[in-house]
């Protein structure tokens, strides 16, 4: 059952991690006490919610600064000056 709703709601989303972070963020918010969107049998877990909450359109994502990750830099090491 679950895996066929990990898929109902890969369907939904571009890729996998996409879908870890936006069910793992939801779980947290249910966790707080938000409401589901979606009617809730006793027996679903937090994760259940979020995961048909995804693959019946109800919760959705946005991508913020482009599709693509950007590339890591190195970080720059700096001098602190000398103060006179």
């Amino acid at each position: 059952m679950r895996s066929e709703l990990v898929n109902r709601a890969l369907s939904k989303v571009s890729s996998p991690q996409i879908l870890i972070n936006v069910v793992s963020k939801r779980v947290r918010q249910l966790g707080l006490g938000y409401r589901p969107m979606i009617a809730v049998s006793p027996r679903m877990t937090f994760m259940d919610v979020a995961l048909h909450e995804v693959a019946d359109g109800k919760l959705g994502y946005e991508v913020i600064g482009g599709t693509e990750p950007a590339a890591a830099k190195p970080a720059r090491k700096t001098r602190a000056k000398k103060s006179s």
